[in-house]
């Protein structure tokens, strides 16, 4: 049988769901809406769902998926069913085959915005700027495969694209990040304006998802 798509959103206080808490808030949610899913094998059975890129707690996104396998519904009639079942903040906006693999999924497109009380610093755009442009950037990370915990990592070869534009008291960073194999998490750079342009470091940030894209950097579906 086919593998099915949920196209969703997450946003306002439904960014704060972790991971786990999210695919059991799915499960629940088919079952309130009447829709029969693919289940598991065994004694403890449970819904066959997944998300291929999950999100991490606290970034609000437009272009989640979530990859399952209707059986007794006609796929047009899927979201309105789940957003009638799901929390405020959780939208789905399609249901469709899936089509292309999850290793065509090769970038992610962040907005990560850099609030500041007093305002932007002077300069702190061009520094920003700059910082992204360099030939290397290195940054330290947790890791669980390095028997210390960390490992060092180059995120200029993670970055396919950046852009930086100051907007009253804030710094948008538009950022086209390398998804998997290995993917960029873009608080590692947000860390890295903070290591690298002190000056620069911003009082609060947000981060939204807003596509997943391809190798040409289309829309993956």
């Amino acid at each position: 049988m086919p593998k099915h798509r949920l196209a969703f959103s997450k946003a306002d206080t439904a960014k704060f769901i972790s991971h786990l808490d999210l695919m059991r808030t799915f499960q629940r949610a088919f079952l309130r809406a009447g829709i029969a899913v693919k289940h598991t094998e065994g004694f403890n059975p449970h819904a066959f769902v997944s998300i291929p890129l999950p999100l991490s707690v606290g970034f609000s996104s437009a272009c989640e998926v979530l990859e399952c396998q209707v059986l007794n519904v006609p796929l047009e009639e899927v979201p309105a069913r789940m957003n009638a079942a799901l929390p405020a903040g959780i939208t789905v906006t399609r249901c469709y085959e899936g089509v292309r693999p999850v290793k065509e999924l090769c970038y992610v497109n962040y907005i990560v915005t850099l609030e500041y009380e007093a305002g932007a610093p002077f300069g702190a755009e061009r520094d920003i700027q700059a910082l992204l442009e360099r030939d290397s950037l290195v940054m330290t990370k947790r890791s669980k495969k390095a028997k210390s915990g960390f490992t060092e990592v180059d995120l200029i070869p993670l970055i396919a694209r950046a852009s930086v534009e100051e907007r009253r008291d804030t710094i948008a960073l538009d950022l086209v990040l390398k998804a998997q194999n290995p993917g960029l998490n873009p608080e590692l750079v947000v860390a890295a304006v903070r290591e690298q342009c002190p000056d620069a470091s911003p009082d609060f940030v947000s981060i939204h998802r807003r596509a997943v894209l391809d190798g040409s950097f289309q829309p993956w579906e």
